[in-house]
């Protein structure tokens, strides 16, 4: 796709300095979920929420917290529809993408967050938290979810801790 600034998964991982966390992001219209990794990049552990207000002081935010934590790279949930295919959410998301990039030298890839919501409520909803629990957690529990699943593939590929 042109202009796009995410990177392959091997792009990413020979970017991303050794001994650096990763952050992961569920990208919602009114909050991101945002979820850190271990410096050994195996467990992913949920962080924070930030209400969504402009672009710019969302990123700010963002950019701000991975200074803070000194994360070497961006995992970016891409809510693909169930056939894999792209649609508004994607599209946007993709946006964001494009617009974060701007902002920083971070490497950003994208990762398919198919199901993440849905199975971070299903856990909660198991855990018999109640609705107002969940809504204040599901979005930091799905971004950790997906980069969790991040995580896994790297330690399949032996890239892990």
């Amino acid at each position: 796709m042109a202009n796009d600034p995410t990177l392959s998964l091997e792009d990413f991982l020979a970017a991303v300095p050794e001994r650096t966390r990763l952050i992961g992001l569920d990208l919602g219209t009114k909050t991101i979920g945002l979820a850190l990794s271990d410096l050994g990049r195996g467990i992913a552990s949920p962080m924070e929420t930030i209400r969504r207000k402009k672009f710019t002081q969302d990123a700010e935010q963002l950019l701000k917290i991975c200074a803070d934590q000194e994360v070497g790279g961006i995992v970016l949930g891409l809510p693909l529809n169930m056939d894999g295919t792209e649609g508004p959410r994607a599209q946007a998301t993709r946006a964001f993408t494009r617009n974060l990039a701007q902002k920083t030298e971070l490497p950003i890839t994208l990762w398919d967050e198919r199901l993440s919501t849905a199975a971070v409520t299903r856990t909660l909803l198991e855990a018999d938290s109640s609705r107002a629990k969940r809504a204040e957690v599901v979005d930091k529990m799905a971004a950790a979810y997906i980069l969790q699943g991040f995580l896994d593939r790297l330690g399949h590929m032996g890239l892990g801790s």
